[in-house]
């Protein structure tokens, strides 16, 4: 296991930031790699994001330092979503099949969490969004099928889109994760816009299914001073709470949000007025 650790960014401190610098706060560039499991560590809200590309062998969570736990998910939730080929998940004694673009949860207190590809030469991708824990509710293998879908924006405004709720309050409980998928419409290019921001909870952003010489342009910063990091296919964005987060691709794309804090409320963001960018 790789180990990353981010810390928290004061927005007066970002505004000072170049390209480089920004990159290397807020974007995770290398998530999966063929038998590794790499992990990110960040201040906000105490998230981490991990990808796991068990291609030869099986992959184990092991603790980390970070958490100051025996094991990793002792004071922990985690989500897991397959975004590679089929492959499977064993954990707490019990073994999970994962297609593309399922989700499994974990409950708090889970142990022996591995991680394994049906097909080596088509190696399953898990994704990994863990959170801080209070109360062990029911780990949950969510099919995409299973999750709440809700159809929003317009290819007249360049934001159709869908949105698949896996961890969420219409769905299934948990305590600080609130965890989905959205997917782009062919001729669309813009997620979350208008944007918004929630002081409340933290956020990350996967963006996946693009072509190797495509690119996402994901905008962040507070409304009145945004920055924008130019994000490759199967690339992470970390976004605090006093930033926006929307973006544009070259083409149609799929990303997986997921944010922790003070609720689990879906619904509660601060809106920001189209002529309040800068």
């Amino acid at each position: 296991m790789n180990v990353d650790i981010r810390q928290a960014i004061h927005p007066e401190m970002a505004k000072t930031f170049d390209t480089e610098r920004l990159r290397r706060e807020f974007l995770i560039e290398s998530l999966f790699a063929p038998d590794k499991l790499n992990i990110t560590y960040t201040h906000l809200d105490r998230l981490v994001v991990g990808g796991a590309v068990p291609a030869s062998a099986p992959l184990e969570l092991l603790p980390i330092k970070a958490t100051g736990t025996e094991n990793f998910l002792d004071r922990r939730e985690m989500t897991v979503v397959n975004v590679g080929g089929k492959g499977q998940v064993s954990a707490g004694g019990q073994s999970y099949a994962l297609g593309h673009r399922d989700m499994l949860y974990l409950a708090k207190g889970t142990q022996d969490v591995r991680f394994e590809s049906k097909n080596a030469a088509e190696p399953a991708k898990f994704y990994l969004l863990s959170a801080p824990a209070h109360h062990a509710y029911e780990s949950r293998l969510v099919r995409i099928s299973d999750a709440k879908r809700l159809d929003l924006g317009a290819q007249a405004t360049s934001n159709e889109r869908s949105i698949f709720q896996f961890v969420h309050p219409d769905v299934m409980p948990s305590c600080q994760l609130v965890v989905g998928m959205t997917v782009i419409a062919p001729g669309s290019v813009w997620n979350t816009m208008p944007c918004h921001r929630h002081d409340r909870r933290s956020e990350a952003y996967l963006y996946f299914g693009l072509d190797a010489d495509q690119r996402i342009f994901h905008f962040m910063g507070e409304p009145d001073e945004t920055r924008h990091l130019v994000v490759a296919n199967e690339q992470a964005i970390l976004s605090p709470g006093w930033s926006i987060h929307c973006g544009a691709g070259t083409s149609d794309y799929t990303f997986i949000w997921a944010m922790a804090g003070d609720n689990v409320d879906y619904r509660d963001v601060d809106m920001v007025a189209m002529e309040d960018m800068r």
